[in-house]
């Protein structure tokens, strides 16, 4: 039976490792359309790559990608559709679920299994937050390229296209999305507006509510956002000694939140039957419960303390 259970989990981490490949690091797009590098059609088409088309194809027909969509992708940055994020979710919640039956038995399996989807909704977090702070960061930058173009003699809707060429990412990605949804028919103020939303950015909102009181009014545009871009360029400064200073308070959090888990799977290494007795029954499960909603309100208690809004 171990030799078993052993040979199972072996084929599903191997499994997972080649969807990892199939999926994630496929290799780059060439610049030229592949209908004019293959006129005639792919004819060097493996039988298992169609496959994994056919799967992909029927997963985006029937639930997409599940709790993962589009949007929470693209602000995460990521360049996957959420059929082939659903597919990777998945092999992480196959090979958790084989690492916690070898360790500890069926509980844990399950317990690792319901963590995967958990930690995969919180990695698209970090990594859109990640995003949105970085935008927020060239903002000041972006401003002396758009009162730059205005000056120029250039529309604010060439300007921003100026500065979708010229910024760094995630700034050009956001600013090339505007021009691309003006291009299409959309009022330039909704597209600025519902930037400004996507991101969450006060200080992008700002600048939405210059420019469309610019177009009401009119006025030198280019002098009012060199004004904004000075009260942005404050805030920032005012962000990052806050940052600093709370730096302490902040990792502190982060080790008071991942010491439970790190005891847990170090136990789980060391000693497997000390924890095997809170999955064996339904004290334990009760325990565990009560465990995890405590875990929530301390962790929503600490982000209280450490996040700092002025």
């Amino acid at each position: 039976m171990p030799a078993l259970v052993m040979t199972a989990g072996f084929t599903l981490c191997v499994g997972a490792v080649v969807v990892l490949f199939l999926v994630v690091l496929k290799p780059q797009q060439s610049a030229l359309p592949l209908s004019r590098r293959r006129p005639f059609g792919n004819g060097s088409k493996t039988q298992f790559s169609g496959f994994t088309a056919a799967i992909v194809a029927g997963l985006n027909k029937s639930v997409g990608g599940g709790p993962f969509t589009r949007s929470q992708l693209g602000n995460a940055g990521l360049r996957l559709s959420p059929a082939d994020f659903l597919i990777l979710v998945a092999a992480g919640t196959g090979v958790l679920g084989v690492v916690g039956l070898l360790l500890s038995g069926v509980g844990s399996a399950l317990l690792l299994a319901v963590l995967a989807p958990v930690l995969a909704w919180a990695y698209l977090a970090l990594l859109a937050s990640r995003r949105r702070s970085k935008f927020d960061q060239q903002l000041g930058d972006n401003l002396l390229l758009l009162s730059g173009g205005l000056r120029a003699g250039h529309s604010i809707l060439r300007a921003v296209d100026a500065a979708a060429q010229e910024a760094d990412v995630p700034s050009s990605e956001e600013f090339a999305r505007i021009i691309n949804e003006t291009r299409i028919g959309r009022d330039l103020e909704e597209a600025l507006a519902d930037t400004a939303q996507r991101m969450k950015s006060d200080d992008f909102e700002w600048i939405c509510q210059a420019i469309q009181i610019n177009r009401e009014v009119g006025g030198d545009l280019a002098e009012v956002l060199d004004h904004v871009g000075e009260t942005i360029r404050e805030r920032g400064q005012i962000k990052a000694q806050v940052k600093a200073l709370s730096a302490e308070g902040r990792l502190s959090a982060v080790i008071l939140l991942a010491l439970p888990f790190g005891i847990a799977l170090m136990l789980m290494v060391l000693n497997p039957k000390y924890l095997g007795v809170l999955t064996s029954s339904a004290l334990g499960w009760a325990l565990l419960g009560i465990g995890a909603v405590m875990m929530i309100i301390g962790s929503l208690w600490l982000r209280k303390i450490v996040q700092i809004k002025f």
